[in-house]
């Protein structure tokens, strides 16, 4: 299945040897390890379509600009297990993941991504209108990319309801809301509302850069962030949204 997109760019399902290693070098360039070394190797990426999974790729011309890996999960839905496109194109290549899944009856699909890239954050929650559901210390242990380097592996795992319609961010009052967390450095770090309705928790903003930078910093970024996480999604609060300015807003329903 071929879906054309506007500007050259084409998005389709990959089957064959070559489109799927090109799929694997380009993962490796994304997360920068050598490319003897991927992170998602091509015979696992053709194991996983031989399974029934789909590996999507976005083409920009014949140039290879995009990808992600998904696999159908228990009862009937499907589990990303890695998108990344060049700029602008992440959009496109998750509707084809929703459209494939979506048309083999999936209702849901979830994956899981680094809670301190803010980017990543806004396009999964605010774009997509994804809910962060769990929060995962240290989950895939120690990596040894060149993007995660010396800082631990938590997670935030996405549902993703791929009937729902299209969000817009939320207007709130996250300003006059009470501090109750400080950041590494020194503002404010999360905040809480009266009405125990919402938290909104900051995250750096380019942690990737922070980490190459000064990696000890990083790492407290990392604790600071967890502490938040842990304790709001143990009271029963998701995450709901993610602004410009690189503020989470967590959500939970009112006590009855």
């Amino acid at each position: 299945m071929t879906l054309d997109r506007p500007h050259g760019v084409s998005i389709r399902t990959v089957h064959d040897v070559a489109g799927l290693a090109a799929v694997s070098d380009y993962f490796s360039d994304v997360w920068q390890t050598p490319r003897s070394a991927p992170p998602y190797p091509a015979e696992v990426l053709h194991s996983l379509v031989h399974a029934g999974g789909a590996v999507h790729a976005a083409y920009d011309g014949t140039r290879l600009a995009g990808a992600a890996v998904a696999v159908f999960g228990p009862h009937g839905d499907t589990y990303s297990l890695v998108a990344a496109a060049d700029q602008g194109l992440g959009y496109a290549v998750k509707q084809a993941q929703r459209a494939w899944a979506v048309g083999l009856g999936a209702r849901i699909m979830r994956w899981t991504f680094d809670p301190l890239v803010g980017r990543n954050a806004r396009f999964n929650l605010a774009k997509l209108g994804a809910t962060g559901t769990e929060y995962l210390v240290d989950f895939y242990g120690p990596m040894a990319d060149g993007v995660n380097d010396g800082d631990e592996s938590d997670r935030l795992t996405v549902m993703w309801e791929l009937a729902a319609p299209d969000t817009t961010d939320e207007t709130t009052d996250r300003d006059t809301a009470p501090v109750t967390h400080s950041a590494p450095d020194g503002a404010a770090l999360a905040r809480r509302d009266i009405a125990d309705r919402h938290i909104w928790c900051r995250v750096p903003d380019d942690i990737v850069r922070l980490r190459a930078a000064d990696p000890e910093l990083a790492l407290r970024w990392r604790y600071a962030v967890r502490e938040v996480f842990t304790e709001a999604f143990a009271q029963g609060y998701t995450a709901t949204g993610m602004s410009r300015d690189g503020w989470y807003t967590l959500s939970r329903e009112a006590a009855v």
